[in-house]
């Protein structure tokens, strides 16, 4: 490697995965990569997030000096509430709200499962206390705080060994004084506990949400911190002097510093990357509306992004049995938070879902998986659980001596022997047909994924450009692409990695919110300019600590409105001058448009409601360039590696297919399919019926055969 190219400055990339830890390494200027995948460490990630860093610094040359910093994924805060492994927390409300948590949501997350139970409250019953004090819904107060109160149960927390509190009193986000003056009792008595305000973090109306969010803030806070603290101390030790980095859940990325105090905001900190990824691959190529698809070894995710930039909603939950639905309220069977997050689909379909024959006589595959360890059988895990991977590598469509390069050698006969212990023999078929069952079983829950974000939402997939990616995504991207009837897919170069470059191409976010009920025709435009002025200023010193330029700071405005009587709000662009008659008018005919687009149907003549102000302020960071190939005029037959049995339904069975080395396949290529493309982190299955050009920058492009 040249001595200028040791000089260069490069962005390094670290996304933790269930199955695999991703890195990539960047070179600002040119857009040259290095990438590297290593087996997750699920007893202690850091170990494979180091493991990571060391082997692409040492296989590439570079130096830690330089890397311009340094931008991380994890699942940290998720997995702490997954696994219960969160802090001792303690929580403090309003006097007759203490059994807040117990209470939650009258509602199930199915309507006739009476079998349902509540997930425990994070915090129990005796480490929350109850205040006498009391604001009314527009910030009055009707009964001080009282403050010896809280210093006694400060005082109790601190001898119930609590390390983290968590404050939510009613109608904070409109008065933050009591809230503010309880943390700093708790601190008076308590200076070592950790104290998380509902008023900093969820400043929003619906005392629930709100209390949640800051809950679950105040319990991950403490395993965060430790965390993120524990790999910046070995990223310094290794000589990393750059600003370092963790994607929060809305897209945008956030100091590991402001990460160890507000972990709330990246608990889908991995997912989001991929979203992100896709768009800033879709907007350099001039793809706008995009449906991103991530299939990694323990789920697969699906995006969608319009018109460049990704769905964002505030309806989420976190938990063992959490699952995302539309509207305010979402489900019920996890923990609600109401912070920003890029709108995903995520269900238990990855490489390494295990398929299972239930007590009925019926196949299923997921959600459960075997993860890194032990991971499929075909890993070495003869007698093991069959997966997703196993059938593929029975179909022919994984080379079992170039998986992830070589590096990790897939037994076939293990796949084979156990696809028949566990699924063939119990439904009485051969292991072929167990293999194509497991496959099309996975294949039909995630085109209802991808259905999820796109028709259920009210957009139609044909105006969509399906880019897939994972280590397992383009295995399977082209069935589904077809079945979703999306008219074109795009598979990256790399795409085993592709998340983490999402990690690269993210600015920095915050996030602001004002709750501000009011009726259009009421709102009064002063007290909203003054709102948003305050949440430009906050997000402007926000910026300004992490290093931003004024030139590089962004500030976009929004609102959450309804029609006056609905429990539910669609967030709504808002223009950058101040609202008057004119632009009111715009904003309400907006309005009107997306609430018949996500509901299909509009009341013109119904009043609507502001109820939530939000502004995002964003620090932009400069994206690398896309790198161009330069392999024009070469032939596609010098990329045929060799021919195997592959088993392609549509083309009646098992089918002498070509095989493609992807790193060989010259710009300008095209493939007919049948066909199969490897490289070192995936493999693409083209399908009979399709074709596949490579564009210039090595972007497959798979369309339906004329």
């Amino acid at each position: 490697m040249s001595s200028k190219l040791r000089n260069d400055i490069y962005r390094f990339g670290i996304d933790i995965g269930g199955t695999f830890t991703d890195a990539i390494l960047l070179n600002e200027e040119t857009g040259l990569s290095f990438t590297g995948k290593v087996p997750t460490t699920p007893d202690d990630p850091s170990q494979g997030f180091m493991n990571s860093v060391r082997r692409l610094l040492s296989e590439s040359g570079i130096s830690p000096s330089d890397i311009a910093y340094l931008v991380h994924a994890t699942t940290i805060a998720t997995n702490a509430i997954i696994e219960g492994k969160i802090a001792r927390t303690g929580f403090i409300t309003t006097s007759g709200f203490r059994d807040m948590l117990e209470i939650g949501r009258q509602i199930r997350p199915t309507l006739y499962d009476l079998q349902f139970v509540k997930p425990p409250p994070l915090v129990p019953r005796y480490l929350s206390f109850d205040i006498p004090e009391r604001m009314d819904s527009r910030g009055h107060v009707v009964l001080s705080l009282d403050e010896e109160s809280v210093r006694s149960a400060a005082r109790c927390l601190k001898n119930r060994g609590v390390e983290s509190v968590a404050v939510c009193f009613l109608h904070s986000y409109i008065n933050s004084d009591h809230e503010r003056r309880a943390g700093e009792i708790i601190i008076e008595e308590y200076p070592e506990a950790i104290v998380s305000l509902s008023s900093d973090i969820a400043p929003e109306f619906r005392e629930y949400f709100r209390a949640s969010t800051t809950v679950i803030n105040a319990a991950t806070r403490p395993v965060v911190s430790n965390y993120l603290g524990n790999i910046e101390s070995r990223l310094r030790t290794e000589g990393f002097k750059s600003e370092l980095l963790v994607m929060q859940s809305s897209g945008g990325v956030l100091t590991f510093k402001t990460a160890g105090e507000k972990p709330v905001f990246m608990v889908e900190s991995g997912p989001a990357a991929g979203a992100v990824a896709a768009a800033n691959l879709g907007n350099a190529l001039g793809y706008r509306n995009v449906l991103s698809f991530d299939m990694g070894g323990t789920t697969a995710k699906a995006c969608l992004i319009q018109n460049g930039t990704p769905e964002i909603t505030k309806d989420y939950q976190v938990g063992a049995e959490a699952a995302r639905t539309s509207g305010a309220f979402g489900g019920a069977s996890g923990y609600p938070i109401r912070t920003p997050v890029i709108d995903l689909a995520e269900i238990g379909a990855g490489g390494g879902s295990i398929a299972w024959v239930d007590d009925g006589g019926v196949l299923r595959v997921g959600p459960e998986s075997v993860g890194a360890d032990p991971g499929p059988a075909c890993y070495g895990n003869d007698g093991g659980l069959a997966t997703i991977t196993d059938a593929n590598l029975v179909l022919g469509r994984l080379n079992p001596d170039n998986f992830l390069g070589g590096e990790i050698s897939l037994d076939a006969g293990a796949a084979y022997r156990t696809i028949n212990l566990t699924c063939a023999q119990p439904l009485g078929i051969t292991v072929k047909a167990a293999a194509i069952g497991i496959i099309e079983i996975g294949n039909s829950a995630m085109v209802n994924a991808l259905r999820l974000v796109s028709v259920q939402r009210g957009f139609d997939p044909r105006d969509f450009v399906l880019i897939a990616f994972g280590g397992a995504g383009p295995v399977h991207a082209n069935r589904l692409s077809a079945e979703s009837e999306v008219p074109t897919l795009l598979i990256p170069l790399s795409p085993g990695i592709f998340s983490a470059t999402g990690l690269l191409v993210a600015d920095l976010k915050h996030d602001f919110s004002v709750t501000m009920i009011r009726i259009a025709e009421e709102l009064d435009p002063v007290a909203v300019e003054r709102a948003f002025l305050k949440m430009r200023e906050l997000g402007r010193d926000a910026l300004a600590r992490e290093s931003t330029p004024p030139e590089n700071m962004a500030f976009g405005r929004a609102a959450d409105m309804r029609y006056h009587g609905q429990s539910f709000e669609l967030t709504v662009p808002l223009p950058e001058e101040p609202l008057n008659g004119n632009t009111l008018r715009d904003v309400l005919t907006l309005f009107h448009l997306e609430h018949e687009r996500a509901y299909g149907f509009t009341a013109p003549g119904e009043s609507v409601e502001f109820v939530n102000l939000r502004m995002t302020v964003t620090g932009l960071i400069k994206k690398p360039a896309l790198r161009k190939l330069d392999s024009r005029g070469e032939r596609v037959s010098e990329a045929l590696d060799c021919t195997r049995e592959v088993y392609f339904q549509e083309a009646g069975g098992w089918t002498e297919c070509p095989i493609y080395d992807r790193y060989r396949i010259p710009v300008d290529g095209v493939l007919e399919g049948p066909a199969v493309i490897e490289e070192k982190d995936s493999t693409s299955v083209i399908h009979p019926g399709f074709t596949c050009l490579v564009d210039d920058f090595g972007n497959l492009i798979v369309e339906k055969s004329p």
